[in-house]
């Protein structure tokens, strides 16, 4: 399962550093965590960046590998690319 490291106001919007979440593609990695945190979390993945193992991972539905570490960057930090 992913474990996702939160970064700058995404960590504050989750109230978490780092957790792991169930989920087969970005789509449902973003769509879990916003049910999970709510609105204020939904709002920073609306302009977030997701590095998975190190990579940026722009296709939403591509599947997640099996064993990843997922970086959440939020837009104060995720640099020139807000498309999430």
């Amino acid at each position: 399962m992913p474990v996702v490291r939160y970064f700058a106001s995404a960590r504050a919007a989750a109230g978490v550093s780092e957790e792991v979440v169930s989920a087969a593609t970005l789509d449902e990695l973003r769509a879990t965590l916003a049910a999970t945190h709510g609105e204020r979390l939904a709002a920073v993945l609306r302009v977030a960046s997701f590095l998975v193992d190190g990579q940026a991972w722009r296709d939403p539905q591509a599947p997640l590998p099996r064993r990843l570490y997922a970086a959440l960057l939020a837009g104060d930090r995720a640099g020139g690319d807000r498309r999430g």
